[in-house]
């Protein structure tokens, strides 16, 4: 394939890989981000910009189904840590991209991974609600998705440890990841991530995001509460293990 052939397949499948990870397992959302880089393999740093349309349009989807179930409880206590990354990131983007970066956020999330197995096997359901698990979360969530919309696998583990409803877990994912993903496209956009190239590229991707939208709808509905669980649980522990290689 010609390389612009294979940037629209890449993006495409990014895309639809990504719409289908707002309505139905958010730690789909890591391949997604390992698709965009692969489209624009040449700078990195652009696919994390030409991932935000596709992100905000997929979140739009996501918190008109679910944002009626959200558990505000976990978001406001999350929020002033979730600052705190977001500006770390924002001060790093200056001298490092998220590339250098992701082995750090895959030895955290793949700690995370490890913790929750852990909580599953011995019924310790108590290290979710203390305030250092809490602040490390949004940390970590809002420097990993400044850097390389890289926050997937971090709140999947997250609210996995909360021990949510399906229906609650991805009404908070929904509101979460849209009101993050809208404050970072400025700094973004000044540290030339998000370009007249890549909202040009976003005509095509955005289309996709809604193929993605409508099939992780349907999976949705016909999975059971332990079945979400397990796969979330799943896509997240890998996404951390594709971090620490990356």
């Amino acid at each position: 394939m010609s390389g612009g052939v294979a940037r629209l397949v890449w993006g495409g499948l990014s895309a639809v890989c990504m719409g289908f990870s707002k309505t139905g397992v958010p730690g789909a959302s890591i391949l997604a981000v390992v698709l965009m880089a692969q489209a624009y393999h040449e700078d990195a740093a652009l696919s994390v910009g030409a991932l935000v349309p596709v992100l905000l349009v997929g979140d739009l989807f996501a918190v008109y189904l679910y944002a009626k179930y959200t558990a505000w409880d976990q978001l406001i206590k999350l929020f002033p840590s979730v600052a705190l990354g977001l500006m770390g990131g924002v001060v790093l983007l200056h001298y490092v991209r998220g590339n250098a970066l992701r082995p750090i956020l895959g030895v955290l999330v793949v700690a995370m991974f490890v913790l929750e197995v852990y909580r599953r096997a011995s019924a310790d359901g108590h290290y979710g609600q203390k305030w250092w698990y809490v602040w490390l979360t949004g940390i970590l969530a809002g420097f990993a998705t400044m850097v390389g919309n890289a926050a997937g696998p971090v709140m999947t583990m997250y609210l996995l440890s909360q021990n949510l409803p399906k229906d609650k877990f991805m009404g908070t994912t929904a509101v979460f990841f849209f009101t993050v993903n809208l404050l970072k496209i400025a700094p973004l956009a000044v540290e030339g991530m998000i370009t007249p190239e890549t909202m040009h590229f976003a005509t095509f991707t955005v289309p996709m995001t809604l193929v993605g939208v409508g099939l992780g709808r349907w999976v949705f509905r016909l999975m059971s509460q332990n079945t979400f669980d397990m796969v979330a649980l799943m896509l997240g522990g890998i996404g951390g293990v594709w971090l620490l290689l990356g």
